[in-house]
């Protein structure tokens, strides 16, 4: 009873995908069936700190990675959280709980050098409606920072060619504003009017198939991820590695880090600063290779 009134609390009232909502509710349901296991039954009055403790080190125990572990504690809190807004319980036993520390990976990113080259490689795209609009979904993602599902959703009203701006919903329905240079308001005029002359079915959407449908996420990976395939040295290939490029290029040029923040919709400054440790990376590379006791 909890779990589904819990569930449609995230949906209607926290705007949670579709894909959190199943996550989190596999979570919460492996969390109550240990608590029935070591309990007798799942009574969320009667659960304490030092269950969700033994919960979290039966994760560990049993070789649940730590960034999993840690997602579905973030579900058992937010349960909690919910229960004590409506009057369920008194306060959240999970909420000074802390998780097994995760492991930080450097984000995969391209290169600017490399990044020109892939766009640039006339061999690469056809000359076609297909062809040149992959190579536009590829620059776009490069110059934007924007994610695979934004893409996705971008219609034909969001794009101000007066302004120079594109609006793009992100997560949580939450919409912003992204500057266009001069040169990608050009190739978006370009594509638009070769959409329009080669494509009939009119869509809404500005990035559709050849029959006008929209695109699917599927269908944009495994374009991104055949175009980055020329880069051998790339440990990832998927739109999110461009967005990767984009915030690290900003970054390395000089960009505000609170600005990258904004352009990238990130709602915590700590998902940004991830982007400054690849470029201290960057530095580090520069200065063993260039300074001769460094060499040494």
């Amino acid at each position: 009873m909890w779990k589904e009134k819990w569930i449609q609390h995230l949906r209607n009232e926290k705007n949670y995908s579709s894909h959190t909502e199943i996550s989190y509710l596999t979570d919460l349901t492996q969390f109550q069936q240990f608590i029935e296991e070591e309990c007798g039954e799942f009574d969320p009055e009667q659960i304490d700190s030092d269950l969700v403790r033994l919960w979290i080190a039966h994760l560990v125990e049993e070789g649940i990675k730590p960034r999993s572990a840690n997602r579905k504690l973030s579900a058992v809190k937010t349960f909690f959280n919910y229960l004590n807004k409506i009057g369920a319980v008194s306060g959240n036993p999970a909420e000074k709980i802390r998780g097994p520390k995760t492991p930080k990976k450097l984000p995969a990113f391209v290169h600017h050098e490399e990044m020109i080259r892939v766009i640039d490689d006339e061999r690469a795209y056809p000359d076609n409606f297909e062809g040149q609009r992959d190579r536009f979904i590829i620059e776009l993602f490069y110059v934007t920072g924007i994610r695979k599902s934004e893409l996705i959703g971008i219609k034909n009203s969001d794009v101000d060619n007066y302004t120079k701006t594109l609006r793009v919903t992100g997560k949580r329905n939450k919409q912003r504003i992204i500057p266009l240079s001069d040169d990608t308001v050009e190739k978006l005029k370009k594509y638009i009017q070769l959409r329009d002359r080669e494509i009939e079915n009119k869509s809404p959407h500005l990035f559709v198939k050849k029959n006008g449908n929209p695109m699917y996420p599927k269908m944009i990976y495994n374009i991104v991820r055949k175009h980055l395939d020329s880069i051998p040295t790339l440990s990832k290939r998927s739109p999110h590695v461009l967005r990767h490029s984009f915030a690290t290029e900003m970054l390395n040029n000089g960009a505000e880090i609170n600005a990258v923040k904004e352009l990238l919709g990130h709602s915590s400054l700590a998902s940004t600063e991830v982007y400054t440790h690849v470029t201290f990376e960057e530095l580090k590379k520069v200065y063993h290779n260039a300074h001769p006791r460094a060499k040494n």
